[in-house]
């Protein structure tokens, strides 16, 4: 029968974690790593959404690197720019991808993984946004009113049709469909990184937006399903057939519309692969135009359980790929919580400020300059308080439950394994993130039917013979 064990630690080091991640694909609806652990990320997102279009020349590097891991993130979606990777029609950019590869790499020396994203907003330059090469950019010479983000979707005639042309497929200069050049240019970039076990996934396109289509997908609960199952369906479907030609395996992440928070409906089919996610996001609408939190809890939980039954309908994962975006931290506390009480591992908007498409790219960010070092005043304290949480990276089982609330961090788990009867044997471990900016003065554990010790500023669980179920209280010293 399994123990309670009981243990007083003192505070965690500052020591950040060495050494690449390990390789995450899935099993059923949960991330999982080599060993068949459950794997839940948290981290951040960083996009540089001007040319170059590399986050090192956002001066993003070792240091940002080490300030991550030191306060327990494993995970950061790094932007990858289609204009950046295609420049011309058919051209790619190998310098480019290499710059993205090195961010890649500098990422993993610190053990955390990325997830690669096609970054769009607004579709491209002539819209005040980033994303489609301008080759690629079909206006039809209508109104392009400088509206900027978010409203040129609503009220830009010229992207508009921009985005019709690219879910017509309409051909580029060179003959070949928008869409063909944008599977292609996935392929590209896939056929670098199907190796790089520090690569977690592709995340095929950033809020995708409906084009001239956008009114009747506006309405609640309703969305778009013709737009969700027709267009945007087949087009993931085109571009995960072309990554599926150099990298059978690695997960491929696909979102809803831009809209899918705003009224919590999608209807995105099947992609027919095994090895995809869903990927969502979260900005209460009421709160990013007002400043106002109050009304966003019934809107989010709904969220949530749009994204949740979406996901596990197809007994696929889910992962919150944004979210935050403000200094408003009542709401960026609710969301954490939410997405902890529903088992979701996030990636928060965002990392650094410097957002060209954002009236506040400060107010986005943890740290407000990375050409500087990620301390002090260049550090929104308050913000990282909140978003440095611990939680569990890794389960040798499958998570039932955990929190973290008032200084206080719970977990549970079964020791079977996720997609099967068999049990994890006694001594697998189990890794919690415990950050020094939660337990300054240390924390004390109580475990039952695990053995607890802290190894840098991780939490280390291992089963003990014959336990069925471990639970864990963490509680940080006065």
């Amino acid at each position: 029968m399994a123990l309670a064990v009981a243990s007083v630690l003192g505070a965690p080091t500052a020591a950040s974690a060495t050494g690449a991640p390990p390789p995450v694909s899935q099993t059923g609806k949960w991330m999982t790593d080599g060993q068949g652990r459950v794997v839940i990320l948290h981290g951040l997102n960083q996009v540089f959404k001007v040319p170059p279009y590399e986050p090192s020349a956002d001066g993003f590097g070792d240091d940002d690197a080490t300030f991550l891991a030191a306060n327990g993130f494993n995970a950061v979606r790094v932007g990858v720019i289609w204009a950046g990777v295609e420049p011309q029609p058919g051209v790619y950019d190998d310098a480019y991808l290499d710059s993205i590869a090195a961010t890649v790499n500098t990422l993993a020396a610190h053990g955390i993984s990325s997830l690669l994203d096609f970054h769009q907003d607004l579709y491209n330059e002539m819209f005040q946004g980033e994303g489609a090469p301008a080759w690629a950019t079909q206006s039809g010479g209508l109104l392009n009113p400088n509206l900027g983000f978010p409203f040129n979707y609503f009220g830009n005639l010229a992207e508009d049709h921009a985005w019709d042309q690219f879910w017509k497929n309409a051909p580029a200069p060179d003959g070949v469909g928008l869409q063909n050049h944008f599977a292609a240019a996935w392929k590209h970039v896939a056929q670098k990184f199907h190796n790089d076990p520090a690569v977690l996934g592709y995340e095929l396109l950033n809020e995708p937006w409906p084009g001239t289509l956008w009114e009747p997908c506006a309405i609640p609960l309703l969305g778009c399903p013709l737009f969700d199952g027709g267009p945007l369906t087949s087009f993931y479907k085109r571009v995960t057939a072309a990554i599926r030609t150099v990298d059978p395996t690695k997960t491929i992440w696909f979102e809803p519309t831009t809209l899918f928070g705003t009224v919590d409906a999608n209807s995105v089919g099947s992609l027919g692969d095994p090895h995809t996610g869903f990927a969502f996001h979260i900005y209460c609408a009421t709160e990013a135009e007002t400043g106002d939190n109050s009304l966003c809890a019934p809107l989010d939980d709904l969220t949530f359980a749009t994204a949740q039954n979406y996901a596990n309908a197809r007994k696929i994962p889910s992962l919150m790929t944004e979210f935050g975006a403000t200094n408003d931290l009542p709401n960026v506390q609710s969301t954490v919580t939410r997405a902890d009480k529903n088992m979701v591992g996030w990636l928060e908007w965002a990392y650094t400020g410097n957002d060209k498409t954002s009236a506040s790219p400060d107010g986005q960010a943890l740290v407000l300059d990375p050409n500087q070092p990620p301390t002090g005043a260049n550090v929104l304290t308050a913000k990282l308080k909140v978003l440095a949480e611990p939680y569990p990276q890794a389960i040798a089982g499958t998570p039932t439950g955990w929190s973290f609330s008032k200084g206080v961090f719970k977990l549970s788990y079964s020791t079977t394994r996720v997609g099967g009867i068999a049990r994890f044997p006694a001594g697998s471990v189990t890794q919690v993130a415990v950050p020094p900016i939660q337990f300054p003065h240390g924390y004390t554990v109580q475990a039952t039917g695990a053995q607890a010790t802290t190894v840098g500023n991780t939490l280390q669980l291992s089963s003990l013979d014959g336990a069925a179920t471990v639970s864990v209280t963490v509680t940080a010293n006065p």
